[in-house]
């Protein structure tokens, strides 16, 4: 299998195909591939099977997914019929449920241009919820043990902490993994309008000093992990820990930083230089069932 990494600072499995990429001045997206397949000319005149490839991006705007479809286009009138997408974190994963209206399914539209260009297989990496794999076809789903695993590993005794009902099932599916790790449940409440959070409880009546490991998929401004902090702490919690797939870190790592005695993300949504932060990166190892 050869590789095409669309973003220079997202290479999870080594050398990449060589393309040249730019931007027409209208805003198009462009690229020139440099690389031929096949084992002969006569291979690409008859237009055989090529070599299956995979593509691996970052998506943060509708212009990174534009760039992604050429690329697609520019391998299959170049005779590559077997093309796999790697695209751990999936663009409005987030944004799955009707709930005012006038808003948009956003996850939907972004599935639906996905699936419409029919990719062998698409791989997403700990995904919001079940939502997104269900919109996708051929979608091989990727969990976070492997990040939460390399994480704890000098941890002798820790509690796992779910933030929320949304994300129970995970965890606990992350405690058997982890040869059967406690579990905390959390709760907290959210206003639909407003996105304000509040009521943060945590089902435990005192924590005895043990470390937890707070786990979830997305960490963006970090309000949620600042008032279960809190909410930990008063449960007389000892050290914190926090391990996220996704780091989008909207409003900065400084206020986490002060109650998170450590921090964990991967690269799936981008390179983030940053002394807090423990940042580890998607590869075979982290990838493998």
């Amino acid at each position: 299998m050869k590789y095409l990494h669309l973003d220079a600072d997202f290479t999870p499995f080594g050398k990449s195909i060589a393309f040249e990429a730019f931007t027409f001045n209208g805003g198009e997206p462009h690229i020139k591939i440099k690389e031929h397949f096949g084992h002969s000319s006569k291979d690409l005149l008859n237009q055989k099977q090529l070599e299956e490839i995979l593509i691996t991006t970052r998506i943060r705007s509708f212009n990174n997914l534009g760039f992604l479809l050429v690329a697609t286009d520019a391998l299959r009138r170049m005779g590559v019929a077997k093309i796999s997408l790697l695209l751990p974190y999936f663009p409005a994963a987030r944004q799955d449920r009707f709930m005012i209206k006038g808003e948009a399914l956003t996850v939907k539209i972004y599935a639906d241009i996905i699936n419409a260009v029919n990719y062998k297989q698409v791989l997403i990496l700990d995904p919001h919820s079940e939502v997104t794999p269900a919109l996708l076809q051929r979608v091989q789903v990727l969990d976070n043990h492997k990040l939460v695993q390399q994480a704890v590993a000098n941890e002798a005794d820790f509690l796992l902490v779910s933030p929320d009902g949304g994300a129970l099932k995970k965890v606990y599916q992350l405690a058997q993994f982890l040869d059967g790790q406690p579990v905390i449940e959390c709760s907290k409440m959210r206003d639909v309008k407003t996105g304000q959070l509040s009521g943060f409880k945590v089902f435990a009546d005192d924590l005895q000093g043990k470390t937890c490991v707070l786990v979830d998929d997305i960490c963006d401004g970090g309000g949620t992990f600042l008032g279960l902090a809190k909410a930990l702490k008063a449960k007389n919690a000892g050290k914190l820990i926090l391990v996220v797939t996704h780091g989008i870190f909207s409003k900065g790592l400084e206020e986490l930083s002060r109650v998170f005695s450590e921090i964990y993300c991967t690269d799936s949504f981008s390179t983030i230089p940053n002394k807090s932060l423990n940042q580890i990166k998607i590869d075979h190892g982290l990838l493998s069932e």
